[in-house]
């Protein structure tokens, strides 16, 4: 299992001495949502969100930082399970559903960004289940469903961002979705993925 250590964050009113965060998160226990709405006669836009999580970590700061992330889980079951029936809606309609074990996002603007990120899925299956139905819709359509082990993303804008990534997932990872739309006005975007390890990295131009 990983070494973990306490969530805290630090931040001294010393701004060279920027933030400090230490985030330690185990989950042992089932993490399940169930959601089933029914929408009728909306003038304008319709949104519908279902998410089941492990470990959570979000991180934005202005100045400069250092954050070390461990998150650990083992659970039997985490699982976002969707039914939706969506008719009539005079805008656009928004669909999400997501099952992840560990997700941590770090977005910073100084001129020091260190991020040691450390993530492992021992779930037994991360499952995101999303059935959905949707007739008369005035402007776009839209449903994204996605599971995920272990999910990083950071973006700074700091001449100097070091960054050591280590993801590990042993689980099964599934998505699925069954999906009847029709009668839509606008443009239709329906996405299923099921992923294990995910890292985005940004690293924008300061221009040195």
């Amino acid at each position: 299992m990983l070494t973990l250590t306490p969530a805290f964050a630090d931040s001294s009113s010393d701004q060279s001495a920027g933030s400090q965060i230490l985030n330690g998160q185990v989950n042992l226990h089932t993490s399940v949502s169930t959601l089933s709405a029914t929408v009728d006669s909306v003038g304008q836009d319709v949104g519908v969100q279902s998410v089941a999580a492990g470990n959570t970590l979000d991180v934005t700061t202005m100045n400069d930082t250092s954050v070390t992330n461990n998150q650990y889980t083992s659970s039997v079951d985490i699982s976002s399970y969707m039914g939706a029936a969506v008719t009539n809606v005079g805008g656009s309609v928004g669909i999400q559903n997501q099952a992840v074990c560990n997700s941590a996002n770090v977005s910073t603007d100084p001129t020091l960004t260190a991020v040691n990120n450390t993530q492992q899925c021992d779930a037994v299956d991360p499952t995101a289940n999303a059935n959905i139905y949707a007739r008369g819709i005035g402007g776009d359509f839209s449903l994204a469903n996605s599971a995920v082990g272990n999910s990083f993303e950071a973006d700074s804008n700091a001449s100097n961002m070091p960054v050591n990534n280590l993801q590990i997932n042993h689980s099964s990872v599934n998505a699925l979705v069954n999906a009847d739309v029709s009668n839509v006005a606008g443009s239709v975007s329906v996405t299923s993925a099921a992923v294990g390890n995910s890292a985005q990295i940004v690293h924008y131009s300061t221009g040195h």
